[in-house]
C-alpha cells in the first residue's frame, strides 16, 4: 500500500474498531448511570455545609470526644512514637496475610487465650483492611470455595453489609432481628427465620453493639441462636466491629464469637480497630477462618492469601504494627483497656443523660430503649418524617430510619435533641 493517504485512511478505520468514539464528541462513558450518595457520607458532607452554630452531626459512625472532635488515644500515640524512635523498621511490603504475630493476636483476643481453637491451631487468620476489609476477603472466599451461595442478613444490618456480599456474587436473603413494636429483639422472629433458612446457608452475625439498632440478644438467646445455627446446618460469619467498645469489656464484647467457637463451629470472623483503639484511618482489622481438622487451616490461608493478592495484594503496615505492639506489650494493653473503657462509659453516660433530658421534656412516648440499646449507636424510632423536622428545623443530622451516634453527643447536645425530638414526636 504504497498510497500515504489511503494508508493514513485504513489505520483511521482499524482505530475507530477499537474505540468506536474516537475523533468523536462522544465519550465511552456517555451511558454510565450517576451513583446514589453514599448515605451516611451524604450526611456528614451536609453538615460540614450547614453555618448554623447549633448543628450537631449524630450520623458519623466515629467517637467524637465531649468537645465533639476526634480522639486518638495516648496508647496509640506511645506505640507511634516507638516506631518511629525504632531503627529496625521499614516500609518494605508486608506479607500478603499481613503481620503473622499482629494476626495471632486478633485471633488472641477474640477467640480468648485458652480457646481451643489456639490450642488446636484451628483457626486460619489474615491481616486485612479493617472490618470491611475482612469482610470482603471471606465472602470471596465463600464464593470460590463454599457450596451455597446464600447468605442470611440481619433487618435491618449496617448497609454496607449489602454491597459488600452483593459485589461478592452471593445471594442476600434477610432474616428478622429488630422489633419496632418494642424497640428490641425479635427472638421469636430471628429464631423461625433461622430454622426455615436454606440449609447450610451463610448466616452474617453482629458479635456485640448491633448496628444500627444496638439491640443485643442476651447470652441466653445466643443459645438459642447457636441451637438453631447448628439445627439447620448454617455457616455463621461474625462482624466484630465493637470489642471492647461496646461494653467497655474485651471479654464481655467476646461471648457471642466464644460461645459459637467453644462448640467447634467452623465459622468465619470479621475483626476491626476502627472504634476499639480509634485506628479509622489506617485500616486495620483481621479475617479468621475456623475449621475443625488442623490439616485445613494452610490451604484455607493460601486460599485466602490468593484472594488478597488480587484485590490489594498486600495490607497496609503502620496501623497493624501500631496494633501488634498494643497487643503484645502487658504495659500498653493495661493502658488501652483503660482508655477503651473511657470511651465506652461516656458513650454510656450519654444514654443516660439523653433519657433524662428526654423526661425532662416530657416527650410523648416510651424511651427506655435509648438506655436499654449498647453500643455506638441508638434506634431511636423516629420516623423518616420526625428526622427531616430535626434536620430542617434543628440542623440534627442523622439516617433517615431515626439512628443516631450516642458518640456525637454531649450534655449540652442531649438537651438540644431533647428539645428537637420533642417538637417531632408532638407535631
Amino acid at each position: 500500500m504504497a498510497d500515504p493517504a489511503r494508508r493514513l485512511q485504513v489505520l483511521r478505520n482499524q482505530l475507530h474498531m477499537v474505540n468506536p468514539t474516537a475523533g468523536s464528541s462522544t465519550s465511552l462513558w456517555q451511558e454510565v448511570p450517576q451513583a446514589p450518595p453514599d448515605a451516611i457520607l451524604g450526611i456528614s458532607e451536609a453538615f460540614k455545609k450547614d453555618q448554623d452554630p447549633r448543628k450537631l452531626n449524630l450520623g458519623v459512625g466515629a467517637y467524637r470526644t465531649e468537645e465533639g472532635k476526634p480522639l486518638v488515644l495516648d496508647v496509640v500515640r506511645t506505640a507511634e512514637r516507638r516506631i518511629a524512635d525504632d531503627p529496625s523498621r521499614n516500609k518494605e511490603y508486608a506479607a500478603i496475610g499481613g503481620d503473622a504475630s499482629f494476626a495471632d493476636l486478633s485471633a488472641r483476643l477474640a477467640f480468648g487465650a485458652d480457646s481451643a481453637v489456639l490450642r488446636g491451631n484451628l483457626n486460619s487468620t489474615v491481616q486485612s483492611l479493617s472490618g470491611t476489609g475482612s469482610l470482603r476477603v471471606g465472602a470471596a472466599f465463600l464464593q470460590r470455595h463454599y457450596s451455597v451461595k446464600t447468605i442470611l442478613l440481619p433487618t435491618p444490618t449496617w448497609a454496607n453489609h449489602h454491597n459488600v456480599f452483593r459485589d461478592a456474587g452471593l445471594e442476600r436473603l434477610p432474616y428478622r432481628y429488630y422489633k419496632a413494636s418494642t424497640r428490641g429483639l425479635d427472638y421469636e422472629g430471628l429464631i423461625a427465620d433461622l430454622e426455615l433458612a436454606p440449609e447450610g446457608a451463610i448466616v452474617l452475625l453482629h458479635a456485640c453493639a448491633h448496628n444500627p439498632t444496638g439491640v443485643d440478644p442476651t447470652l441466653e438467646q445466643w443459645r438459642g441462636i447457636l441451637a438453631a445455627v447448628q439445627k439447620r446446618r448454617l455457616l455463621p460469619f461474625f462482624d466484630s466491629a465493637y470489642q471492647g467498645f461496646a461494653s467497655g469489656d474485651l471479654e464481655k464484647d467476646a461471648a457471642a464469637v466464644r460461645l459459637f467457637a467453644d462448640a467447634g463451629m467452623e465459622m468465619l470472623l470479621a475483626q476491626s480497630y476502627a472504634k476499639n483503639m480509634g485506628l479509622y484511618g489506617e485500616r486495620v482489622g483481621a479475617l479468621s477462618v475456623l475449621s475443625k481438622d488442623a490439616g485445613n487451616v494452610k490451604r484455607v490461608e493460601s486460599q485466602l492469601k490468593q484472594v488478597i493478592r488480587a484485590m490489594y495484594s498486600s495490607p497496609p503496615r503502620h496501623g497493624a504494627e501500631i496494633a501488634q505492639l498494643i497487643l503484645s506489650d502487658p504495659k500498653l494493653f493495661a493502658a488501652w483497656k483503660v482508655e477503651l473503657k473511657s470511651m465506652a462509659d461516656r458513650i454510656n453516660s450519654m444514654r443516660t443523660t439523653l433519657f433524662d433530658a428526654l423526661n425532662h421534656e416530657r416527650v410523648p412516648g416510651g424511651w427506655n430503649h435509648v438506655v436499654d440499646q449498647i453500643g455506638m449507636f441508638s434506634f431511636t424510632g423516629l420516623t423518616a418524617d420526625q428526622v427531616a423536622v430535626l434536620t430542617d428545623k434543628y440542623h440534627i443530622y442523622l439516617t433517615k430510619d431515626g439512628r443516631i451516634s450516642m458518640a456525637g453527643l454531649n450534655e449540652k447536645g442531649c438537651r438540644y435533641l431533647a428539645t428537637a425530638i420533642k417538637d417531632a414526636v408532638s407535631n
